[in-house]
C-alpha cells in the first residue's frame, strides 16, 4: 500500500448475522459497505479477494465503486458510479464533458459495447482548422472552444443504466457529495493543478475551482459547487439534466462567448450507440474489445494476429527477440491505422480484411529477426476495396465484467471550464485528421477517412478489453495514454497469456511503443540497459521517456480476483 494522506483503510467492515432456523443456529458473515472518508485515505495498489473488485485512477473513485458493489449493485452499477466519481476527483481525465467507450461481458454470456465518443458539431467543416493558405492551425484544435466535440459521457452513463440494478440517484450521489463537500487532493493532483494554472486563468473569463491564490498542496480540499449543481440536475432530470435545460444553456453560452460551435440542437440530438463487440480468439482465450470508432480494438486484433503463429512465449519476456517482434507488429498496425480507419458510420472501412489471417501473415513477410525495420519501407498494406485518458475495470460476484475508458483528450482537456456548470470541455476535435498527413498531438497520422464532418465521431485509440478463459472472465483491462493505449494493452495481454507474468508484473514492468510515424521506439527509462543496447544495435532509434499509460488490471484465476492499480499514478484497487 502506498500512503497518500494517511493510513485510512477503505476495506469493508465485517459483522455477523445470527440466524436461527429449524433449531439450527448459524453465524454468517455480513459485509457492509465501508465508509468513505474523502479527507483521509490511502492508495491500495493491489486487492486480492473473491467477490468483486474495482480498479481506477483514483482511490476515492475505486472506493465509491466498491461501495456500490457492497450495496447490491452489479458491475455496471459500479462502473457508472466510478465514472461519475472520477469526474469529480480526477478532473484531468474523468469527465462529464468528454466521452468514452464501455465493454462488458455479462454472466448471461452477452457482450455489450457502448460508444459514447464525442461528435463533431453540426456546423463543423472539413477545413475548419486550416488557414487561407491551407496550413493546419493546430492550436485551434487544442486550446479553443472550437476544439470541443459534443460531449457523450452522460449519454453513455444512461445507455448503460438498463443493464444496472440500482436507481441512478444512488449511483450519482457519491459524486455529488465529493463535489459539494470537497475532498483532499493527492500530491500528484496538486502538481498537475499548479502546472496548468496559467492555462486555466488564460482560457477562462470567470474564476474556476481549479485555481486559487496560493499553490495547491497535498491535502488541500478541492470543492466544486458548480459541478455539484450540475450533477444534481442530472440526478433530478436524467439525461435531459445535461443535454437540455440549464446545463445546456451554460454550454451554449460558453460557445457563443468563445466562438465555439456546439449548439443546443447538437446537445439535444446526441445519442450513445450500442455497437457489436469485436470478438476474436488468441492462444486459447477469447478477447472482447471495442470496435470503431475506436481504432484500438482493430489494432489489438491485428497485433495479436501477427504474432499468433510465432510462439512468442518461447522467446522470453523482454528478450531482444520478443521485443523486436512486438515493435514491428506495432509499426505495421499503426501504418494501417493511418490509411484505413475512421468512423464506420461515415466511411467504408475494410475491417474484415484488416484482421484476416491471410492479410496479417502477408504484413509480416518482410519481417527480419534481429534487424530494425523502417517506416519508409513499411507502408500500409494493400487492400482492394489521444495521452490523458482514464480507465476503470470492474468485476462483480456474479461474473459480470466491465472495462471502461473515457477521455478529455489532453490533460484537463481544453482547460476551458463551462461557466456556471463547473466541468471541463474536451479538446477531441484534434483527434480528427485536420489535414491529411499532419500529425495530431499524439503524432498520429490520418487521411480523409478520419476527416472532420458534421456529426462524425473522431477516431480514438481507447481499448477497453475483456479476456475470457473457458468462457469465464479472466482479464479485465485497459489504460490511458493516447496512441500508446493499444500497444500497452497488447503488451499486457501478451505478458499474461504468453509470458506467464503475474498481475503485478504485467502492469508495472517497463513498456515500449511504436506507432509507425515518427520512426522511433518510445521506451520507459526503467527498461533494462542491456535490452536498450540490444535494440540500438539492431538499428532502432530509441526515445527514453517517463511512464507509458496507467494500466488497470483485474485477473481472475481459480475464482480468486487479483486487482492491480498501476504504480505510475494514484491508481487504486479495491475489493471484497
Amino acid at each position: 500500500m502506498m500512503n497518500v494522506l494517511s493510513h485510512f483503510n477503505s476495506k469493508s467492515r465485517r459483522s455477523t448475522l445470527l440466524i436461527v432456523l429449524a433449531g439450527f443456529t448459524l453465524l454468517l458473515p455480513v459485509v457492509t459497505a465501508a465508509q468513505i472518508n474523502p479527507y483521509s485515505y490511502s492508495v491500495n495498489k493491489k486487492a486480492e479477494c473473491y467477490k468483486g473488485a474495482v480498479v481506477s485512477a483514483h482511490p476515492l473513485a475505486s472506493q465509491v465503486g466498491l461501495s456500490i458493489l457492497q450495496k447490491g449493485g452489479n458491475a455496471i452499477d459500479a462502473a457508472i458510479a466510478t465514472q461519475l466519481a472520477l469526474a469529480v476527483v480526477y478532473p484531468g481525465a474523468g469527465n462529464i464533458g468528454g466521452g468514452g467507450f464501455l465493454v462488458a461481458h455479462l454472466n448471461s454470456g452477452e457482450n455489450i459495447t457502448l460508444d459514447y465518443r464525442e461528435k463533431a458539431p453540426g456546423n463543423a467543416s472539413r477545413n475548419m482548422f486550416l488557414d487561407a493558405a491551407g496550413n493546419a492551425k493546430a492550436d485551434e484544435s487544442l486550446q479553443t472552444h472550437l476544439a470541443a466535440g459534443v460531449p457523450g459521457t452522460v449519454a453513455g452513463l444512461f445507455a448503460a443504466l438498463k443493464y444496472a440494478r440500482l436507481p441512478f440517484k444512488k449511483l450519482i450521489q457519491p459524486a455529488i457529495d465529493l463535489a459539494d463537500k470537497g475532498f483532499a487532493i493527492t500530491a500528484s493532483m496538486a502538481s498537475a493543478l499548479n502546472e496548468n494554472r496559467e492555462e486555466f486563468i488564460s482560457r477562462n473569463v470567470q474564476p474556476c475551482a481549479f485555481v486559487k491564490d496560493t499553490p495547491w498542496q497535498i491535502g488541500d480540499i478541492l470543492i466544486q459547487k458548480e459541478l455539484a449543481a450540475t450533477l444534481k440536475r442530472i440526478r433530478d432530470k436524467g439525461q435531459a439534466g445535461f443535454y437540455e435545460g440549464a446545463t445546456a444553456s451554460f454550454i451554449v453560452s460558453a460557445m457563443r462567448k468563445g466562438n465555439g460551435m456546439i449548439s443546443a440542437e447538437d446537445l439535444k440530438n446526441y445519442q450513445a450507440m450500442e455497437r457489436k463487440a469485436l470478438v476474436f480468439d488468441y492462444h486459447g482465450h477469447r478477447v472482447i474489445t471495442m470496435p470503431l470508432p475506436s481504432s484500438g480494438g482493430i489494432l489489438l486484433q491485428q497485433m495479436l494476429g501477427m504474432i499468433e503463429d510465432r510462439d512468442i512465449g518461447s522467446l522470453g519476456f523482454h528478450s531482444p527477440a520478443s521485443v523486436q517482434l512486438m515493435i514491428e507488429v506495432e509499426r505495421r498496425a499503426f501504418a494501417d491505422r493511418g490509411e484505413y480507419l475512421g468512423d464506420a458510420d461515415f466511411v467504408k472501412v475494410p475491417v474484415s480484411t484488416l484482421v484476416s489471417k491471410a492479410y496479417l501473415q502477408s504484413r509480416m513477410k518482410d519481417f527480419l529477426p534481429g534487424q530494425a525495420g523502417n517506416s519508409k519501407d513499411t507502408q500500409p498494406g494493400q487492400i482492394k476495396e489521444s495521452e490523458e485518458t482514464t480507465h476503470l475495470s470492474v468485476i462483480d460476484a456474479e461474473g459480470n465484467a466491465v472495462a471502461v475508458t473515457t477521455t478529455l483528450n489532453d490533460s484537463y482537456g481544453s482547460k476551458i471550464v463551462v461557466a456556471g456548470a463547473g466541468f471541463i470541455l474536451n479538446n477531441e476535435m484534434d483527434d480528427f485528421s485536420i489535414k491529411p498527413g499532419v500529425p495530431n498531438m499524439y503524432g498520429a497520422i490520418g487521411n480523409d477517412k478520419n476527416a472532420i464532418a458534421p456529426g462524425k465521431r473522431m477516431l480514438s485509440s481507447m481499448t477497453p478489453t475483456i479476456v475470457l478463459k473457458d468462457n469465464l472472465p479472466f482479464l479485465v483491462t485497459g489504460t490511458p495514454g493516447g496512441t500508446t493505449i493499444p500497444t500497452s494493452v497488447f503488451q499486457t495481454l501478451v505478458n499474461v497469456i504468453d509470458f506467464g507474468l503475474g498481475a503485478d508484473s504485467a502492469v508495472n514492468q517497463p513498456k515500449f511503443h511504436h506507432q509507425w510515424v515518427p520512426d522511433t521506439v518510445d521506451v520507459e527509462k526503467t527498461m533494462p540497459r542491456a535490452l536498450i543496447a540490444a535494440l540500438e544495435n539492431m538499428g532502432y532509434k530509441l526515445k527514453l521517456r517517463g511512464g507509458i499509460g496507467r494500466t488497470e488490471l483485474i485477473l481472475i484465476r481459480n475464482k480468486k480476483i487479483i486487482a492491480v492499480g498501476d504504480d505510475r499514478g494514484d491508481d487504486a484497487a479495491e475489493g471484497y
